[in-house]
């Protein structure tokens, strides 16, 4: 048994390329998250979905405590091993009754990532059941390596360039991964995933964080940021500092080049398809 998953958690994500549903926290401390992070939309008169949803962890201090949430980080020990850096993190917001989705990707897709050892974590802050747009997988699609994606730039599409794979694939069977409020799916960077529109009453918000082994590099010409979460880093990235205070002066300078160092490696990454 790991520090998080059972036996049968690492076998079945292994040979799946999913786990879930995890626990992480209670329901009252995800709402706690969610009301943070309403609060701060509110003032800004700005939702924190496409254009807007970028590594708000260097923004933020209580995302900052998601990320090293200890039930977060064993989970994906268990996975990837000790050494564990934040490599990228997107809020993923659906209003209630909204057409929004995510259509059929990859999350390697732009990445540049070696070796692509990469799981997302994704934590609801509220309950994503199948009616509400929680993500449908295809099993085992982890083992087709990366797939060709194109681009569409619908509105409705929450993903940053609307990648999608766009080669033929296999979904005659797929699996959904409903998570409630506090508890997380984990899923890897190759399995082919998507996500429908939110039919129910109430908003759907997760935050999918991005963790690599501290050993992986990117392959872009611009060098990444990323953050030491757990163990010992290897100098592939230059190091996050985590926030001292919410959307402070520093804190919003060192996202803004942060971000537009990861947007710059996705747009060299993407211009090789």
């Amino acid at each position: 048994m790991g520090k998080k998953l059972t036996q049968a958690m690492v076998d079945h994500y292994a040979d799946k390329g999913f786990v879930c549903p995890v626990d992480v926290f209670s329901r009252e401390e995800a709402a706690a998250y969610l009301a943070k992070l309403e609060t701060f939309e509110s003032a800004q008169g700005q939702q924190l979905t496409k254009g807007f949803n970028f590594k708000p962890h260097l923004l933020f201090t209580w995302v900052d405590e998601i990320a090293r949430h200890p039930a977060v980080l064993d989970a994906v020990e268990d996975l990837i091993g000790p050494d564990i850096l934040l490599f990228h993190l997107s809020v993923w917001p659906k209003n209630p009754h909204h057409s929004a989705y995510i259509n059929w990707h990859q999350d390697a897709t732009y990445f540049g990532l070696e070796p692509s050892t990469q799981v997302t974590a994704w934590v609801a802050l509220s309950d994503a059941p199948v009616e509400a747009g929680c993500m449908e997988v295809v099993p085992g699609s982890h083992k087709l390596g990366q797939l060709h994606h194109g681009q569409n730039h619908s509105d409705n599409i929450l993903l940053s360039k609307g990648q999608t794979i766009d080669v033929p694939f296999d979904r005659s069977h797929t699996e959904f991964m409903p998570v409630r409020a506090g508890q997380m799916s984990l899923h890897d960077t190759f399995l082919i995933h998507a996500s429908g529109a939110n039919n129910t009453d109430h908003r759907r918000v997760g935050l999918g964080f991005s963790y690599i082994p501290a050993s992986s590099r990117c392959i872009s010409k611009t060098r990444l940021t990323a953050s030491l979460v757990r163990g010992k880093d290897y100098g592939n990235f230059d190091l996050e500092p985590p926030p001292q205070v919410d959307n402070g002066e520093q804190e919003r300078t060192f996202h803004q080049d942060a971000v537009a160092r990861f947007r710059a490696a996705n747009d060299e990454l993407a211009a090789r398809y």
